[in-house]
């Protein structure tokens, strides 16, 4: 089997487990050195493949080792391919606990139907101008935990797409970075579902939005049940934003039952909030204890509302299409 490699690195520090339903390999048996020096991928892809080959089993790295250093890595339980730096497809049960991603060039981590997952203690670094670099990219899984992370990328910190359910995303660090987005959502007129997506408890700092939810016109399909809670922000862009790519037709993924609650911090720009709906999708929009100030002292904050509707309390800036 041939192996891409490409200027990254991923350091996966002693202790760390990938684990992908039952039984145990460790990547020393498959010739891993975990010097933190020497390149680890072919031992990982040989352990990968076995345990894959088994129905599922655990990856282990054993303690008191410095690291391991991997190129691109794929696991796919059809087979290994690299369009991301690490891609699971199809994984039940998956465990991803202290790894370290660095100057990926494009996705760092990419989750396509997996269900049951876990995900903590995850650090990744790319630059802000680092375009396609996402931290975190889901498509189609269910039950994802993610949590006590620290993200810095060109793009989204977290994309959450298309088949997405019951995703819950706790103490996450997210800067420099596009935010952690719902979306995009019915891009070239597909259909597209996304529900119970619970975000809290995160920090952006420096980042261009916080919390986004993104849709295409044309497209159809729902985002519904999604919440960002307890959110902290510095010196973020676009704090809260709702936004529709321009696209032809007459239908849109329709957005409801989102609420914003307990945010504080600073923004960067003007326009603090942005709910940019068409006539024909946001509905039970709820905002609750929000208050923005501008990251230039003194400086007065607006909010720019298009057809969304719900209730706002406590807010500040005024929004003023919710009631």
């Amino acid at each position: 089997m041939d192996l891409t490699s490409v200027s990254f690195l991923m350091l996966l520090l002693a202790s760390s487990t990938f684990h992908i339903g039952f039984g145990d390999f460790n990547v020393l048996d498959f010739g891993a050195a975990g010097d933190g020096i020497a390149d680890d991928s072919e031992a990982f892809l040989r352990a990968w493949q076995t345990a894959c080959g088994t129905g599922g089993a655990t990856v282990s790295f054993s303690p008191n080792w410095r690291g391991f250093c991997v190129t691109v890595l794929a696991a796919n339980q059809m087979g290994i391919k690299p369009p991301s730096a690490l891609q699971f497809d199809n994984c039940d049960q998956l465990t991803l606990h202290r790894v370290t991603s660095i100057d990926s060039p494009r996705v760092h981590i990419t989750m396509r139907s997996c269900t049951g997952v876990q995900v903590s203690n995850v650090h990744i670094s790319a630059p802000a101008r680092s375009p396609n670099t996402d931290g975190f990219s889901l498509a189609g899984s269910r039950h994802v935990n993610i949590r006590d992370s620290v993200i810095a990328s060109g793009d989204d910190c977290i994309a959450i797409k298309g088949g997405c359910s019951f995703i819950n995303i706790t103490g996450v660090q997210c800067g420099p970075g596009h935010g952690i987005s719902v979306g995009s959502l019915g891009k070239q007129g597909g259909p597209d579902i996304v529900e119970e997506v619970h975000v809290q408890n995160c920090r952006f700092t420096n980042s261009e939005n916080g919390a986004r939810i993104k849709t295409w016109m044309g497209g159809y399909g729902h985002a519904r049940a999604i919440s960002f809670e307890q959110i902290t922000l510095e010196n973020a862009k676009n704090p809260i934003i709702f936004n529709r790519q321009y696209g032809d037709g007459n239908e849109a993924v329709k957005v409801s039952d989102v609420t914003f609650r307990g945010f504080e911090g600073t923004s960067a720009s003007d326009q603090a909030i942005t709910l940019d709906c068409s006539e024909l999708d946001c509905t039970n929009i709820v905002m609750d204890q929000i208050s923005l100030s501008s990251a230039v002292p003194g400086k007065p904050l607006h909010s720019y509302c298009k057809n969304a509707q719900g209730r706002s309390t406590l807010t500040s800036p005024d929004v003023p299409c919710l009631q």
